[in-house]
């Protein structure tokens, strides 16, 4: 049997992950799928954020304009995968009732706990400061102003953060939907200024030998597969779906898992739909006109316009950026608050957890541009993807493994064809992220 709240092991006998809101959303007891839906509605979301934030915005952009429809299969591919992790955070959530990082600390000798949390650390500040600096540029895009003075005022998202979760949970989760809505809609606008080809769409879809054989596309093609998958939500989604006050016996936990699972489904089916936008404009607008090299988010908002003859295109283009930076950071403070509660036992006042976290992002974003100017942000986004490629495996295979635990899972443990399937995406990522970090070192030598 799973864990229940009369027979936790000593272990987990500890203040949980968001203390000041955990198990904080009532459950409906009566019948009814889509009262039920609703209620467990919202987690899905705050993770669906991390599959279209600012830094999968360069490869997608890239990848339509040089090589047109064909990276969809990647994308889909890629999304299939974040589909099964994330329905692995969920099951760890709920059937022991600890996040990823606490289980990590559980598990693991107290040298390899520290090892993690502090690539952890790293990896949530190279995210955030993606984030940060999608925001930055997209208020210089629409309102001219300077990137130093843009990075300066995403701080102030830290206080909106705080003022929210001390109203519930549920008004940060209905923030951050309306802020993905409005990256869908503005996407499903510049997809009819494109007009694409239906057809090509369908076909770019459907897996593609070339693929393999042009190392150029390869590259790419991995670019968006390493890039997709966020180390920090792993640790994220495991901590928020304890919000729910579902009833601690297997009958509930099981309809926890489900309606979990179906949640974060449909929250990554829109983020599916939002980089695979990204890319079919980038492939109808850039490709189809002959600009094939394409790659900086600035020069995608000056062409937007010119190319499409439409006037508002760059403008929207611009406000799906800021609304995708905005999110981003937001699921990354909770995510930083997270790890070190779960690592370290630590519970920081959340103010100063989250300003510590903007600011370990703010630092290295003012540096590279005050010394080398506001061009260096482009290096900056790519190192920032390397560093969240590094540290993935680390987070990807521990999720795995305790899920694959039947010590740990109990009656919930991952049946032998997910185990099968959930290592054989570790092994992919893992293959694919270090095959991109060789090719991305060896390029700067």
């Amino acid at each position: 049997m799973s864990f229940s709240d009369d027979k936790v092991p000593p272990t987990a006998k500890r203040l949980p992950s968001l203390p000041e809101v955990h198990r904080s959303i009532p459950i409906p007891t009566v019948k009814g799928f889509w009262r039920k839906m609703l209620a467990y509605a919202g987690p899905g979301y705050l993770v669906s954020v991390g599959y279209m934030d600012p830094g999968n915005w360069a490869t997608d952009i890239a990848g339509g304009s040089k090589f047109g429809y064909t990276l969809l299969s990647v994308i889909l591919l890629s999304n299939l995968m974040a589909v099964l992790l994330q329905s692995l955070c969920v099951r760890l959530g709920v059937a022991t009732g600890k996040d990823l990082a606490q289980m990590c600390r559980d598990t693991f000798s107290p040298q390899i706990s520290f090892v993690l949390w502090v690539l952890c650390e790293i990896a949530i500040a190279a995210c955030d400061l993606a984030e940060l600096l999608g925001s930055a540029i997209a208020l210089q895009l629409l309102f001219g102003l300077p990137l130093i003075w843009g990075v300066a005022v995403t701080a102030l998202d830290v206080l909106g953060l705080l003022f929210l979760q001390s109203k519930g949970f549920r008004y940060v989760e209905a923030l951050v939907i309306m802020l993905v809505a409005t990256i869908g809609a503005c996407f499903a606008a510049e997809i009819l200024f494109s007009r694409p080809d239906a057809a090509s769409i369908v076909q770019g879809f459907l897996p593609n030998h070339e693929i393999l054989r042009n190392p150029e596309m390869l590259y790419i093609a991995i670019g968006i597969l390493g890039a997709t998958v966020m180390p920090h939500n792993l640790y994220l989604h495991s901590a928020i779906v304890q919000t729910r006050a579902w009833e601690p016996t297997p009958e509930k936990r099981r309809e926890a898992i489900l309606f979990g699972t179906i949640d974060s489904t449909v929250a990554l089916t829109l983020a599916l739909f939002i980089n695979s936008a990204i890319l079919i404009v980038a492939a109808a607008t850039f490709h189809t006109a002959g600009y094939r090299e394409v790659a900086e988010i600035q020069d995608a908002y000056k062409l937007l316009s010119p190319l499409l003859g439409v006037s508002a295109a760059s403008a929207i283009f611009g406000l799906a950026l800021l609304a995708s930076g905005q999110s981003s950071t937001l699921t990354a403070t909770l995510a930083g608050q997270i790890v070190m509660e779960g690592f370290l036992h630590l519970s920081l006042p959340a103010w100063l957890r989250r300003i510590a976290t903007r600011l370990l992002a703010i630092v290295p974003a003012l540096i590279a541009i005050v010394f080398f100017g506001e061009h260096s942000t482009g290096n900056l986004l790519v190192l920032s993807q390397v560093v969240l490629s590094l540290q993935l495996s680390f987070a990807v295979v521990p999720l795995v493994m305790f899920t694959s635990d039947r010590r740990l899972m109990g009656e919930f443990v991952n049946p032998p064809w997910l185990k099968v399937l959930a290592w054989s995406v570790a092994v992919i990522i893992g293959s694919l992220n270090l095959w991109l970090l060789l090719q991305t070192f060896l390029g700067w030598l």
